[in-house]
């Protein structure tokens, strides 16, 4: 689109530190997920952004200084931009309320972030629907349809988008979801650069009888579970009726872990799965998309990473959900974090969808 060519670009360097040492997000406990290794994951995103991008296509790029996206600049090769702000030694909300409002004065024509729901918020709160918004996404949860499906995607769409469109922007409850608990609400409206299906919906939940068809997949899965085999069970109602059925403790939104019945691990990190599996090395992977959204991997899940998926081999994906839920969700998503580990996936993947039923469903890498 011709008209987006004035670009502010930043970075949230801490997003999506929380997801691999399952902490289910990064609001709040950024020292807590260094101390448990967490490694940064938005600079390498925004550098995938970058490329995918290629040279400046004539942009004026303005941006913050440091890792809040100079240093990614830099990395990618690009000169000429301009730097607006500088952000505290440890970058929090505060620099990205100062760099948007930095990019408001400078009349840009639209925002591009690398981060998640959080430093949506965040942009909103500042910008409203004063200008286009559009982020890579880095988080954990990502429910927003702020997003690209990926930064490639982001790229494509920032270089090609076709319209404007107007989003929901929302966020959860962090203390709250770490307790099991999933509590979403609405902060604001953006209007969003879209081209064709490049940009990922807002997560939706679904009712009716979804209960009876949970319990329907619970009853098929448990009855075909191996005794030489661990099985890691995703987040989510679907998963968790299989944790049910076995009577064994389950974690709603994190990772779990069963061998011949039993519970062996539970809401479980990156870690954690990588030391069962030196345990059990033959294992398989339950797991839900996200309603309306679709994404399987990438989204909420971070703790299944490109080493333990690698580990795992992705043939032993398993993956549920109910009729009403794929009715839906047309299309399920993978972004498993390495781009090489997606070549092993098809161009559709088969759900179980009841007691001795299933279909396939087209499965696209973001």
């Amino acid at each position: 689109m011709a008209l987006l060519q004035k670009i502010g670009f930043f970075v949230n360097p801490v997003a999506g530190m929380g997801g691999a040492v399952g902490l289910k997000g990064t609001d709040g406990v950024v020292n807590e997920a260094k101390k448990l290794g967490a490694q940064p994951v938005a600079p390498k995103r925004a550098l995938r952004f970058l490329r995918a991008l290629g040279d400046n296509h004539g942009l004026s790029i303005f941006t913050c200084g440091g890792s809040m996206g100079e240093d990614e600049l830099k990395e990618a090769g690009y000169t000429g931009f301009s730097v607006l702000s500088t952000p505290q030694k440890i970058s929090d909300a505060t620099d990205t309320i100062d760099v948007c409002r930095s990019f408001l004065a400078a009349e840009i024509d639209v925002i591009v972030f690398c981060g998640g729901d959080g430093t949506a918020r965040d942009v909103v709160s500042v910008t409203s629907d004063a200008l286009p918004v559009l982020g890579i996404p880095a988080g954990v949860k990502m429910y927003s349809g702020i997003f690209a499906l990926s930064p490639e995607k982001g790229a494509e769409i920032l270089q090609h988008a076709t319209e404007i469109a107007e989003t929901e922007v929302l966020d959860i409850d962090e203390k709250s979801y770490r307790l099991g608990t999933l509590s979403t609400s609405l902060y604001g409206v953006a209007r969003t650069p879209v081209l064709g299906t490049y940009r990922q919906a807002g997560k939706c939940s679904f009712f009716g009888d979804d209960e009876r068809s949970r319990q329907e997949i619970a009853r098929f899965l448990t009855e075909i579970l191996r005794d030489d085999t661990l099985y890691i069970l995703g987040a989510g109602s679907t998963t968790a009726a299989v944790s049910s059925y076995l009577s064994v403790p389950s974690t709603l939104l994190g990772i779990d872990a069963v061998y011949q019945g039993e519970c062996v691990g539970q809401d479980l990190n990156e870690q954690g799965l990588l030391e069962l599996l030196r345990t059990y090395p033959k294992a398989k992977i339950i797991l839900s998309p996200i309603g309306a959204q679709g994404f399987v991997l990438g989204r909420g899940n971070q703790q299944i990473s490109p080493a333990v998926l690698e580990k795992v081999g992705p043939e032993n994906l398993i993956v549920v959900a109910t009729p009403q839920k794929l009715a839906g969700t047309p299309t399920l998503y993978l972004d498993p974090g390495n781009p090489d580990l997606a070549l092993h996936f098809g161009e559709n993947i088969q759900v179980i969808t009841g007691y001795a039923m299933a279909r396939r469903m087209p499965l696209v890498l973001a």
